[in-house]
C-alpha cells in the first residue's frame, strides 16, 4: 500500500496528544544528552569535519572500496551477495533462509531490512521473523510503524508498553509492574528461548570496513550479540553506502555516532565479525550488499550528501516538524529529517508519496547543525523541491498547480496585466475578508489558508501610491 503524502499522513498524529506527549518528552531528553555529550571534546568540530571527509572519500570511490571488501569478505570465507533492488534483497534473504530449513530467525536492528520488506517476505515463505530489541519488539508486537531512529516505540509509554505485553507477549506475568526495568526483564525472559533456539539470524551493519571485511554493529542492549554468537548462520543486510575504507576512519565514527545518538561517551556494545571461524560463532556468514537507489543519489552531486548519514537520530532530536508528527508520515523506514532527503532519492522524486517529504520542513537549519558528519539537510531539502517541480513541469497533462503557476507568470510578465490583475485582486480579496483577515481563500487557494490567515490588501497599491506621490 502506497503511503499517504506527508500532510495528509501527519493529521492523526497531530491530533493524538499522548503520541505528542510522548515524543515532546523522548525528543528533549535525547537532544539534551546529546548537546552535553558533544560539547564534552575539544576537538568536537574537527571530528565532525573528519567524519565528512572520509564518508566523502568513500562514497566518490565506492567502487573500490566496494571491491576491496567483497574480496576481504571472500578470503575470511563469508560469501558476499549483491542486490540491485529491494526484491533481489528479499529474493536472495529468503533463498538463503529456506536452504538451511529453519522456520524462524532472530532479527537485530535494522532499518535496510525494513526498508526492503523483509520481514513480510519471509512471513510469505513461512518463516517467522522475531525482532530481539526491545523497542523492536513493541513496535512488532503493536503492529505498528517505529517513530524514531534511535527509539522505535519512543510513541509509546510505559503503561501503554505494559498492557501491550499482558496482551501480546508469551509468557508475560498477568501481575507485571510498567516499570522500565520490569519490562526488560519480561522482554529478556521471552527472548531468550529464541536465542536458545535459533539457527539463522538477520543483522544489519552501521559500517562494513573495507581492508579487512569487517561489519561493525553498535547497539546497547546486547541482543545483537547474541545474534552474532549463537546462530549456526548469520545474514547481514547492509546498504552499499555503508562501508569505509580502514580502520582509522572507524576510529573517528566511534567517537561520533555514540555522542550523536544517545548522547553517551562510548556505545555499550560495539561488535564486529570478519568471514567465520571453526569452532567459534557461526559456521556461515552472508553479506547481502543492497543498492535499491543508492547509485542514484549518489550521482547527484548535491543529493550524495544525504548518503554520509551514520542513522544517529540527531536530526529528527532538533526538527519541530518531527516533534509535532512522529515518524509514521515520513513513511515506514526513515523518519525525520534525514528521511525527507533519503527516502524521495531512493524510491525517486515522481512518486507522488515521496514527492512531498522535501517540503515536510521549515528549513530551519537545527538538523545541520547537530548532524555528526555535517549534511547540509536544508540546502539538499530545497535541491530536491526543484527536482519535484521539474517532474511535474514534465508531465503530459499539467496539473491545477502548474496551470495556475503558468498563469500567475504570464499575468507578471507583463507590468500592465500585473496592475490590472491587482486592482481586480485585491477588491476580491476585501470581499472575503473578516475582521482585516482573509481567513479562507476559494479552490485550490484555499490550501494556502488552511495553515495561516492573509492580510488584507491595501486599498491603493504601492505602484499607485509612488505615482500620485510623485504627480
Amino acid at each position: 500500500m502506497p503511503t499517504p503524502k506527508f500532510a495528509a499522513a501527519a493529521r492523526g498524529a497531530l491530533a493524538d496528544t499522548g503520541l505528542r506527549r510522548n515524543l515532546r518528552g523522548a525528543t528533549a531528553a535525547l537532544r539534551a544528552r546529546e548537546a552535553a555529550a558533544a560539547a564534552e571534546p575539544a576537538d568536537w568540530e574537527e571530528l565532525r569535519e573528519a567524519g565528512r571527509a572520509a564518508k566523502d572519500e568513500a562514497l566518490l570511490n565506492l567502487d573500490v572500496h566496494l571491491e576491496e571488501l567483497e574480496r576481504a569478505v571472500t578470503e575470511a570465507g563469508g560469501t558476499v551477495h549483491w542486490a540491485a533492488d529491494a526484491a533481489e534483497a528479499r529474493r536472495v534473504v529468503v533463498g538463503l533462509v529456506r536452504a538451511t530449513g529453519a522456520r524462524e530467525v532472530v532479527k537485530a536492528r535494522s532499518l535496510v531490512t525494513r526498508e526492503i520488506g523483509l520481514n513480510d517476505a519471509l512471513a510469505r515463505a513461512g518463516v517467522t521473523a522475531r525482532e530481539t530489541a526491545l523497542s523492536d519488539l513493541v513496535v512488532q508486537l503493536g503492529g505498528d510503524e517505529p517513530s524514531h531512529l534511535l527509539s522505535p516505540a519512543a510513541h509509546r509509554d510505559a503503561a501503554e508498553i505494559r498492557e501491550l505485553f499482558l496482551r501480546e507477549l508469551p509468557g508475560a506475568p498477568p501481575d507485571l509492574p510498567g516499570d522500565p526495568a520490569a519490562l526488560a526483564g519480561a522482554a529478556r525472559a521471552h527472548l531468550r528461548e529464541r536465542f536458545l533456539g535459533a539457527r539463522v539470524a538477520i543483522t544489519g551493519a552501521n559500517f562494513l570496513v573495507a581492508e579487512t571485511g569487517t561489519a561493525v554493529l553498535l547497539e546497547s542492549e546486547g541482543n545483537g550479540r547474541m545474534c552474532l554468537t549463537l546462530p549456526d548462520t548469520l545474514i547481514t543486510v547492509a546498504g552499499i553506502e555503508k562501508v569505509v575504507p580502514t580502520w582509522d576512519d572507524m576510529e573517528v565514527f566511534l567517537q561520533l555516532l555514540p555522542r550523536s545518538s544517545s548522547g553517551d561517551r562510548m556505545t555499550p556494545y560495539v561488535s564486529t565479525w570478519t568471514g567465520v571461524t571453526p569452532g567459534d560463532g557461526p559456521r556461515e556468514f552472508h553479506l547481502v550488499l543492497l543498492d535499491n537507489g543508492r547509485t542514484s543519489a549518489l550521482a547527484d552531486e548535491v543529493g550524495r550528501a544525504a548518503l554520509r548519514c551514520v542513522r544517529c537520530s540527531a536530526c529528527l532530536n532538533v526538527c519541530p516538524v518531527y516533534e509535532r508528527t512522529g515518524g509514521a508520515a515520513y513513511g515506514p523506514v526513515y523518519p525525520g529529517p534525514i528521511g525527507a532527503i533519503l527516502t524521495p532519492q531512493l524510491n525517486g522524486v515522481e512518486r507522488a508519496a515521496d514527492a512531498s517529504l522535501p517540503y515536510a520542513s521549515t528549513l530551519c537549519g537545527a538538523c545541520a547543525d547537530v548532524c555528526p558528519v555535517k549534511i547540509d539537510i536544508p540546502d539538499v531539502l530545497v535541491h530536491l523541491r526543484g527536482k519535484v517541480v521539474e517532474s511535474r513541469r514534465r508531465r503530459p497533462v499539467p496539473n491545477p498547480e502548474l496551470l495556475l503557476m503558468r498563469g500567475l507568470a504570464w499575468t507578471m510578465g507583463d507590468p500592465r496585466r500585473h496592475e490590472a490583475a491587482l486592482r481586480r485582486g485585491a477588491r476580491w480579496a476585501r470581499l472575503l475578508s473578516r475582521g482585516g483577515r482573509i481567513r479562507r481563500l476559494p479552490g485550490l487557494l484555499g490550501k494556502w489558508t488552511e495553515a495561516r490567515d492573509l492580510p488584507v490588501p491595501p486599498a491603493e497599491s504601492f505602484r499607485a501610491w509612488w505615482r500620485r506621490r510623485g504627480s
